[in-house]
């Protein structure tokens, strides 16, 4: 992989007509240790967020000892990156097949069910094989209700009378139970963590059984960009903030006792990924570039996410407007689906011009594993980047708008 100090000097130096991902180790392994720094429990990463091999290799060496799994392609992943890592299968819904994978290939030992039939399933696999109940952990997936960037209850969990029934024949059974949630994506109110730690605190307390764990998910957020014509969001709290916050509440329920995980993504990649892309066609207000929704753009499309953008002007175009003013580019994508539209602008000097560069920010959250060979456009190359995306001096030609822990802050 060719290493760079900025995003502006690969893109000079490459000249790329087609995408290319800026990787930042060094700022990946920060936010990792940031997180395990601040968390008290076990973090188990979720590979769902960014599965590459590079990145789950740097997490591991970062400190993070385990893994939260979904299929046997995340099984695998987790493998390769550390052997003897912890695996959580924490898909509330499994095939048969997988199940008895992630028990006898992988020796997973701690899974996530909402309904009867899952504890079923696993059973009959478990006898199967003719093993010890009380060596395996099946974690109660409760539903939570709160405001969240994208939400997960829609799908996955048990109500809370539901979820004591389902505790207690776990116990009768004979195996070890646990309670978990999941609030959703790049949750920013504390109060839904609050939800959900009483619903779990109530379904501890009415249930007829031990609690062995509790697994508090996923939801962190990442720092984003915001649309400067907008009024400013509050800024996201810091990382130790948050989880100094929640395990305040942890304790205030009286689940203080309990051994505890939680499931960070977002939190911990969002920072360590930017894409450059070229402007391919300028048509007044709109540009064309060589990305889009179906590549490395999802949270760009959804409107959930306002990604940072700075342009890299091309110093082969000797002729360009003069104005630096900042204006909103409706940004089209790659591919021949009218639907591959960014929805909302960037806002770029309005001198961008077809043939410059605009590198893109904070996408290493969720665009990788979303990305398709949709038209046949799959953007594959990598390059290593070593400073910060919102750290680069960027000059009078650049533009991006990053959270900052104390605001908002225009570079």
């Amino acid at each position: 992989m060719d290493k760079f100090t900025t995003g502006r000097e690969a893109a000079l130096a490459l000249r790329p007509d087609r995408p290319v991902y800026g990787f930042r180790p060094s700022v990946l392994a920060q936010d990792t240790r940031a997180f395990l720094d601040a968390f008290r429990g076990q973090t188990a990463y979720a590979v769902k967020t960014n599965g590459e091999d590079m990145v789950l290799k740097t997490i591991s060496e970062a400190g993070v000892k385990a893994f939260d799994v979904a299929s046997p392609a995340e099984f695998a992943a987790a493998r390769l990156a550390d052997p003897a890592a912890a695996q959580f299968y924490m898909h509330p819904v499994k095939a048969q097949s997988d199940i008895r994978l992630a028990l006898e290939t992988y020796g997973i030992r701690h899974m996530a069910v909402d309904h009867e039939d899952e504890i079923a399933k696993i059973l009959r696999i478990v006898r199967a094989m003719d093993l010890d109940p009380a060596d395996i952990t099946l974690f109660v997936r409760i539903a939570t209700k709160g405001h969240a960037a994208y939400e997960l209850s829609k799908k996955f969990g048990a109500a809370a009378k539901h979820a004591v029934e389902l505790v207690e024949r776990i116990d009768r059974i004979g195996f070890r139970c646990g309670i978990a949630f999941h609030v959703g994506s790049q949750v920013e109110d504390l109060s839904t963590y609050e939800r959900a730690l009483a619903s779990a605190a109530w379904v501890r307390g009415r249930a007829a059984a031990d609690i062995a764990a509790l697994d508090i998910g996923g939801g962190f957020p990442a720092r984003y960009g915001h649309d400067p014509k907008r009024k400013a969001p509050p800024p996201v709290p810091a990382v130790g903030e948050l989880v100094r916050d929640i395990q305040t509440e942890i304790d205030e329920w009286g689940l203080d006792d309990l051994p505890l995980i939680a499931e960070p993504g977002r939190v911990i990649v969002a920072r360590s990924l930017s894409v450059i892309v070229r402007v391919l066609l300028k048509k007044g207000q709109r540009i064309y570039i060589n990305d889009g929704i179906w590549s490395s753009l999802s949270d760009a499309w959804t409107g959930k996410m306002t990604l940072p953008a700075r342009l890299i002007p091309d110093p082969a175009r000797r002729r360009r407007g003069a104005s630096t003013k900042l204006t909103p580019f409706r940004v089209c994508g790659a591919t021949c689906d009218s639907v591959d539209i960014l929805s909302r602008p960037f806002w770029l000097p309005e001198h961008v011009d077809t043939g410059d560069w605009i590198e893109i920010g904070h996408i290493g959250a969720y665009s990788l594993s979303l990305r398709t060979r949709f038209n046949g456009f799959y953007p594959d190359e990598f390059v290593e980047i070593a400073t910060a995306y919102e750290d680069e001096d960027t000059g009078e030609e650049g533009y991006a708008t990053v959270e900052t822990r104390g605001g908002m802050a225009a570079e």
